[in-house]
């Protein structure tokens, strides 16, 4: 996918995925991309849930799932932490999803999804995903941020925080 590809699709995604990459920017400054510490919970508080952090390691695993936000995790119904993405993927294939972190991982660049696709259990989703790179010294990827907006919220757990939120949503559409 070509730079110009990419900031096309995030022109074109939800505004949540532009303020994600908006402050990526901005931490990266006039680096290619900011390091894990440059990244503050405290000033992005409302997209945690929907952040996960994928340590990019160097043996056979490649990708393992650092840390994975509530949202994500009721979403797929289950915590990959610790897991590989091969293992733990949430796409339609494993191939596709590791497509996206290699192309991050190879060229320090962000990448982004956006449509529709099978999860593992068969159900349609549709979401806009971006993938930014983080790095140590400042070339070589160490950790890929993963946010993302998800349009048909399908949770896969029954009790949840997390649902709480959507719960209450429906019942003010149904009022």
């Amino acid at each position: 996918m070509s730079q110009q590809e990419t900031e096309s699709r995030i022109a074109a995604c939800h505004p949540d995925i532009r303020a994600m990459v908006d402050y990526w920017r901005l931490k990266a400054g006039d680096r290619r991309m900011p390091r894990r510490t440059d990244i503050d919970p405290t000033e992005i508080k409302a997209f945690l849930p929907r952040i996960t952090l994928v340590d990019v390691v160097p043996d056979a695993r490649r990708f393992v799932y650092r840390l994975v936000g509530t949202e994500e995790v009721a979403s797929r119904g289950n915590d990959p932490t610790g897991r590989s993405v091969a293992e733990a993927f949430f796409a339609s294939s494993a191939e596709e999803s590791l497509l996206y972190y290699e192309h991050v991982a190879e060229t320090g660049a962000p990448c982004c999804f956006r449509g529709d696709y099978r999860a593992p259990d068969g159900a349609l989703e549709k979401q806009d995903v971006i993938f930014l790179p983080l790095s140590e010294d400042g070339e070589t990827v160490s950790i890929i941020l993963v946010f993302y907006y998800d349009y048909r919220f399908h949770p896969r757990v029954e009790e949840s925080s997390v649902l709480l939120r959507y719960h209450s949503w429906e019942k003010d559409e149904e009022e």
